[in-house]
Order: structure tokens, then C-alpha cells, then sequence
């Protein structure tokens, strides 16, 4: 029988960051206005199949998912001893990377969306660079992770969060499953094991790494100021925001304090679904999409 075969194509390409090379792995499928997709913590671009294998979305989208340095099939950086260092992603080297991407592929009026850290990320994106992205797509984004959750990091620093999530004493099955206490109670079964297994596959410091820009409380990680997000100009580039309503780290009231400071941004919160939407059922994610696609369309015209 002859095989069945997707259209996403996988390639890896040098990008340097911070003044280091990096050989990193991106997927790309569709054609039209190029839409980077920014993965969540300690996870992958595969989180966006579902999406990139959308007919109705990638007649007119060009999708590009990339995996960060560390993360899925992008390795750690040669000739550099990255060993020798603890990983620690802070916002800047979080809005270099989408910045680096969209340079390296030379895209023109690129959309920016991501979850979860990349629906922070989105928001970032938007105040600091916002001649570099027509519009920004936050999923479960917000002006800083919901308190309760960022109080993992107390005052043992990154101690406690190295405990929790990447500790050899914690395996890769319960991180997983650590992961279920973020997805709607009504998703798929099939999709959410999918969810719980990339997060099994993670390098060891990865995702503590990642929660440095998530939790909002280190130096230098996402922790926004309702007078900070006024200043999001969305003639300038455009602010769309969906947050599922099971989401215990950014609740749909946690991204309405974004909404409510930028005019003219679109704000929907995603009943039915939790904090990885995209993956946990996307079906139910692609109704709360598509307009907002749908709006992108209809301004590039």
C-alpha cells in the first residue's frame, strides 16, 4: 500500500543568537502570510501539527513552528560548552528567537502566535517589537503568570522549580501527568496522552529553564504593567488574545486585564478548553481560531 504523507516539510537552518550559532529545526506547511507558531515551555513545534495540517487554514497561511535551542529535535549549540552552564531563558532571549527566525526566512509582514510562555511571548512581542510583527496572537497570554502558580518560585529561587519539574527523582511520567492538571476535563483522550508525551521527552533542566521567562518573578522574565501594555500601539500590530477557560496559570480574567488596557485588542476566552489548546483538542481550538484568522485576512487585503 502506498504511504500516506503529510504536507509539512521539516528543515534545520543556522541562526545566531546572543552572538552564538545554533542549529535549529523548524516545520513549515501552507502558503501566504507567514504565521510563526512559538511552542510552551519545555515542550515542541509538534504541538502544532493539527494546525499545520489544516487545509482551511493552510490555503492561506504559510506556518512555520520552530523548536527552541534545547527543545524537540534542536540541539544544544556546538562549540559551545552549554554544559558547563545552567539553561535560563529570560524575556529578551525568548523575543530574540521569533525576531531571529522571521529575519533568517526573510519574511515580510510576519504574524507571531504562540502558547502558553508563547502567548506571554506574544504580548511581549507586540510592546517591544512591534514594526517587526503586523499582529501578534496570544494563547493564554497575560501581564504575568496567575500569582498562585508563579509561587513555585519562592524564596528558594529556582530550587524549588528544578525540584518539581526536572529533578532525577521526578520521571518523565510524572511530569507528564503533571501536565494534566492544565487541559479541559472534556478533551480528548487520545490528544491529551499526545500532550503529556512530548512533555516526557524533554532534556533535563529544560522546562525549570523555561519557567524562568513563564512564572513572571525572576530578573528579566515576563511580569508586563497594566502601564507597560497601554503603551501596544494595534495600528502598529495588531493584539489578538484566546485563553481557554481551564487554564489554572492564566485565567480568561488574568488576560482580561491585558484586554482591557489595549484598545482596539481582541479578546476571547476559550470555553471548553484548558492551557494547551492547540493540542488538547483542536477542534474545539479551531472555532475560536479561525476568526481571528479570518480578521487577518481581511486587513491584508
Amino acid at each position: 500500500m502506498k504511504a500516506r504523507h503529510e504536507e509539512i516539510v521539516g528543515k534545520y537552518m543556522y541562526v545566531t543568537v546572543q552572538g552564538i550559532e545554533y542549529r535549529i529545526y523548524y516545520e513549515e506547511a501552507g502558503q501566504g502570510i507567514p504565521l510563526v507558531l512559538g511552542h510552551t515551555a519545555g515542550s515542541d513545534g509538534r504541538e502544532w501539527h493539527w494546525l499545520m495540517n489544516d487545509a482551511d487554514v493552510t490555503k492561506n497561511f504559510r506556518l512555520i513552528a520552530f523548536d527552541l535551542p534545547y527543545h524537540g529535535k534542536s540541539l544544544p549549540p556546538f562549540g559551545h560548552k552549554w554544559w558547563e552552564e545552567k539553561y535560563s531563558a529570560d524575556a529578551q532571549f525568548m523575543m530574540d528567537w521569533p525576531n531571529a527566525i522571521a529575519d533568517a526566512l526573510e519574511l515580510e509582514n510576519p504574524i507571531y502566535m504562540g502558547m502558553s510562555m508563547g502567548g506571554h511571548l506574544a504580548i511581549d512581542l507586540a510592546l517591544f517589537y512591534p514594526k517587526k510583527w503586523s499582529a501578534t496572537i496570544g494563547i493564554e497570554g497575560a501581564l504575568r503568570t496567575n500569582d498562585e502558580y508563579a509561587a513555585a518560585v519562592d524564596g528558594n529561587g529556582m530550587e524549588q522549580v528544578d525540584w518539581e519539574f526536572d529533578h532525577p527523582m521526578i520521571s518523565r511520567n510524572e511530569l507528564g501527568a503533571a501536565m494534566l492538571l492544565n487541559m479541559a476535563p472534556q478533551s480528548p483522550e487520545e490528544c491529551v496522552k499526545e500532550c503529556m508525551w512530548t512533555y516526557m521527552q524533554g532534556g533535563p533542566g529544560i522546562f525549570a529553564g523555561d519557567l524562568v521567562y513563564y512564572n513572571g518573578t525572576a530578573e528579566g522574565s515576563h511580569n508586563l504593567t497594566v502601564e507597560q501594555v497601554k503603551q501596544i500601539d494595534v495600528k502598529e500590530c495588531m493584539l489578538y488574545l484566546l485563553t481557554g477557560e481551564y487554564d489554572p496559570n492564566t485565567s480568561p480574567a488574568d488576560t482580561q486585564k491585558v484586554a482591557d488596557n489595549v484598545e482596539g485588542c481582541y479578546f476571547m476566552p476559550m470555553k471548553g478548553l484548558g492551557h494547551f489548546g492547540a493540542i488538547e483538542n483542536y477542534p474545539k481550538f479551531k472555532e475560536y481560531l479561525m476568526p481571528v484568522l479570518e480578521d487577518i485576512l481581511a486587513k491584508a487585503k
